[in-house]
């Protein structure tokens, strides 16, 4: 099922967002300012190719260990991303959810829209997990 849905999702919108969220970081990566955020950007983006099967997840609970990304300068990066553009990314997100919620088929993708809009406002600090 999970291939299923990931197949759907990126025939109908995953390629189109997987490649936008690319092409963001790579505009990320190429100013200095901007490359701290260019990774999350990127995670984002496989994320956004195919999110049935995966999960997002705080990087130091995962791993055990904190970096400069989970603690207290994660948390500042995450504030400058939301009030530089993280907000309109998630809200065109929740916009596509509540589109797609409107039928039944299109609930499990309004779904994983919600799950990026909520990466979309703090993408530092988290990885993408493959689901057991």
């Amino acid at each position: 099922m999970t291939l299923i849905l990931n197949i759907l999702w990126f025939i109908f919108g995953g390629f189109a967002a997987g490649l936008a969220w690319c092409l963001g970081g790579c505009l990320l990566a190429l100013t200095i300012v901007g490359l701290p955020w260019a990774g999350a950007a990127f995670r984002i983006a496989g994320f956004s190719f195919f999110p049935f099967g995966k999960a997002i997840a705080d990087r130091d609970l995962m791993t055990g260990q904190g970096d400069m990304g989970t603690g207290g300068t994660g948390a500042l990066m995450n504030i400058v991303w939301i009030l530089l553009g993280g907000w309109y990314i998630a809200l065109g997100h929740l916009a596509l959810a509540l589109a797609q919620a409107v039928t039944i088929i299109g609930i499990p993708f309004a779904l994983k829209n919600v799950q990026l809009a909520w990466l979309a406002l703090a993408p530092v600090g988290k990885i993408v997990i493959e689901k057991p």
